[in-house]
């Protein structure tokens, strides 16, 4: 059985006024992150390796969460499709994996990854920190294939913050 965290990055800051790449969390992104960390942890989803995209904002997302564990910084993973997630998470070791991305493709990739899509109503447009705990039944991410996760959890920032914070 493997499982699969599939989270998009959190609020990012759009006044630095730098490369789409450098792009920094806000302060309503970083708390975002730390409560998606804390989540998973209550939930009992401890990651024990992540996957991540090379930009800033993904970068800052994941080191929120506050996981130690071993990290694979893809620059693939940059706005990457469904194609090259499967790729990498094909190639990824560890029971538990958190992979860190961007949308469309955050949301494309859990849409094809579910035997169904999970019933909630930010499902489809997968907004900033939307995260899906997936599980598979395989021995071996190689042999992950679409249609085929049961999804254990979904959760948006905005259901774990205070109003005034969201």
């Amino acid at each position: 059985m493997k499982r699969l965290i599939l989270m998009r990055h959190a609020k990012s800051d759009w006044t630095t006024g730098g490369a789409d790449h450098q792009r920094p969390l806000n302060k309503r992104g970083r708390k975002s992150a730390k409560a998606l960390g804390d989540w998973l942890r209550a939930q009992g989803h401890v990651p024990d390796h992540g996957l991540c995209s090379t930009a800033t904002r993904t970068r800052e997302t994941l080191d929120l969460l506050g996981f130690d564990v071993p990290v694979t910084y893809e620059d693939r993973l940059y706005h990457a499709g469904p194609v090259a997630m499967t790729k990498s998470l094909s190639e990824a070791e560890g029971a538990c994996v958190v992979m860190v991305g961007h949308n469309p493709g955050i949301a494309g990739f859990a849409h094809e990854l579910l035997a169904r899509p999970y019933d909630h109503p930010r499902f489809e447009d997968y907004p900033t920190g939307a995260t899906l705990v997936a599980e598979f039944d395989i021995a071996d991410w190689s042999e992950l294939r679409p249609g085929t996760g049961e999804a254990k959890g979904f959760v948006i920032p905005r259901e774990l913050l205070e109003e005034s914070e969201a």
